[in-house]
């Protein structure tokens, strides 16, 4: 028996808080800014600059996509409160009492991804988003760990949409993966995954130990934000040392001929990237000077210099005190995370991507400000 009572509640639990969301997100000013957007579309030369074109054609696409959620919620609270008034008439109906009830779970999913959108406001939470696993100490435990994280974040990639290049990769001394990265292009790519960047911890019962021990094993995860073209960053050429080595790994067959892969290390902050995804040894050059821009700039704006020469750099210590979550499997199962204290016993759902529970605890407690 079904307790419209209840279904009620909860209802206009989900009409209050969406309020003021809607009305934030198809404001007036929302709508004066795509018009004043689209009428620079028509300008002439409008299209000869093309960075300029295709930065007011994200922001409209950005604005009218925001509009158009809030009125789907809007319109989907308003479906729900006229069936409940129908199933309310018609108790004996179980179809009907079962078709309030997916539209009421339906509705508070939407309601649950609007909200976590509307908090994607920083600067760079709408952009593409690089992410680095490392290996810790640990050997082949460690390496095993990364690549089940890599299994974990792709699967979360696959059903956010998420397309994801493997720039790097270095396989373990025997099994798993060393490390690894990945440009990851989607919409709000980077604020879905800024809250990731940490050490992840694993306690389980290792497969490599023929005495069945538990062993603690660390990974850590940086996530970086691709930057704007329109970004222009000064590096000194004399504070870059290029390599170039062997494509090795997941870059495929063709890049493995050739020493085309390119490893840039900068020299006053100690930071390397590497890139072998490319065919050529220029693209990957390319590709790895921009995920070295973002990494200086992102480091620029936390540490707060003025110049990029004045920047220290720093280095993740992938062990015990510095986790953000911990993924438990043995002597019970549980991963939490420890910035939130959001938890769940359910690890294999984890392992499999469901990342969403973790990722909107730790945006809606760590809201940006547009």
């Amino acid at each position: 028996m079904i307790d419209f009572n209840i279904i009620e509640n909860e209802l206009n639990e989900i009409k209050d808080n969406s309020t003021k969301l809607i009305k934030s997100l198809d404001s007036d000013n929302t709508k004066e800014e795509i018009a004043s957007l689209e009428e620079e579309t028509y300008k002439e030369g409008f299209w000869q600059d093309n960075e300029n074109s295709q930065r007011i054609l994200q922001r409209i696409k950005v604005l009218k996509d925001r509009a158009a959620k809030a009125k789907d919620l809007k319109t989907r609270i308003e479906d729900c409160f006229v069936l409940l008034e129908f199933a309310e008439e018609n108790p004996e109906d179980e179809m009907l009492g079962q078709e309030l009830i997916d539209a009421k779970n339906d509705l508070s999913k939407a309601y649950m991804e609007i909200r976590m959108y509307s908090l994607l406001n920083g600067p760079n939470d709408k952009n593409n988003a690089y992410l680095t696993l490392h290996a810790g100490a640990g050997g082949t435990e460690a390496c095993d760990w990364v690549e089940m994280l890599f299994r974990m974040y792709t699967r979360y990639f696959e059903e956010k949409g998420f397309k994801v290049t493997v720039t790097d990769y270095l396989d373990g001394d025997g099994a798993g993966i060393k490390s690894i990265s990945m440009y990851i292009e989607g919409e709000y790519a980077y604020g879905y995954l800024r809250g990731e960047s940490g050490v992840h911890r694993l306690v389980r019962i290792s497969p490599f130990d023929s005495a069945g021990r538990r062993h603690t094993s660390f990974a850590s995860c940086e996530v970086i934000p691709e930057i704007s073209n329109e970004i222009d960053i000064k590096i000194k050429a004399e504070d870059l040392r290029i390599d170039t080595y062997r494509s090795s790994g997941k870059g495929g067959q063709h890049v493995n001929k050739t020493d085309s892969a390119i490893r840039i290390t900068h020299i006053p902050t100690n930071i390397v990237v590497a890139c072998q995804s490319e065919r050529s040894q220029h693209q990957n050059k390319e590709t790895a000077m921009k995920m070295l821009m973002s990494k200086l700039l992102e480091i620029k704006e936390r540490e707060h210099k003025e110049k990029i020469e004045d920047l220290k750099g720093s280095q993740m210590d992938i062990g015990w005190g510095s986790q953000i979550r911990s993924y438990v499997f043995c002597p019970y199962t549980m991963v939490k995370d420890h910035r939130t204290n959001y938890e769940t016993g359910d690890v294999q759902s984890v392992m499999d991507g469901n990342l969403d529970p973790f990722i909107n605890e730790y945006l809606a407690q760590n809201p940006t400000i547009d």
